[in-house]
């Protein structure tokens, strides 16, 4: 495994957000299976609907990896702010351009958003994954993310249902 030390981590500001719709389209466009909203959804969106989604907050943030200045990476956050449930967070969004794959940058990427998150109090995270999406499974599995069920028929793209794993991390 071959991991770029230039490679840098940090939450994306709410400017940034042309950047992180490049990528998200982008992610959208790779692997229409991993993700929720469709690209003519992700399309209509204004810029100033993206900013309040990356704008972090105490219950928001998208991490970035950079390498330079250019973002190659997105990977976020959210939570209640309801006290009985602030302690859970769920990932969302995790994407590397494919010239940073297979150099460790993607676990980097989670291991910084989970210290940023360590930080606000988050103890566990929570995440969905489509169950034919092996590659992404490996990697959460390989982290500590434990499967606790599935949710059959989670996703509908094309008219063919897409069952999803449901996994934890204890921070």
């Amino acid at each position: 495994m071959n991991i770029d030390p230039d490679i840098q981590f940090r939450p994306v500001g709410a400017d940034e957000w042309s950047a992180f719709q490049t990528l998200r389209l982008r992610s959208i466009s790779e692997t229409p299976l991993a993700i929720y909203p469709t690209l003519a959804e992700e399309c209509d969106r204004s810029p100033e609907q993206i900013m309040a989604k990356i704008a972090p907050t105490p219950c928001q943030v998208v991490y970035g990896a950079y390498c330079g200045e250019t973002l190659v990476g997105i990977a976020g956050l959210r939570r209640e702010s309801l006290v009985q449930v602030a302690h859970k967070g769920v990932l969302w969004g995790v994407y590397l351009h494919p010239d940073y794959r297979r150099g460790g940058v993607a676990r980097r990427l989670l291991e910084a958003l989970f210290d940023h998150a360590r930080g606000e109090g988050v103890t566990q995270v929570h995440l969905n994954v489509n169950v034919e999406n092996a590659r992404a499974a490996r990697l959460y599995h390989s982290m500590g993310f434990e499967t606790y069920g599935r949710e059959p028929r989670a996703m509908r793209v094309e008219g063919r249902y897409y069952d999803e794993d449901l996994m934890m991390l204890r921070l």
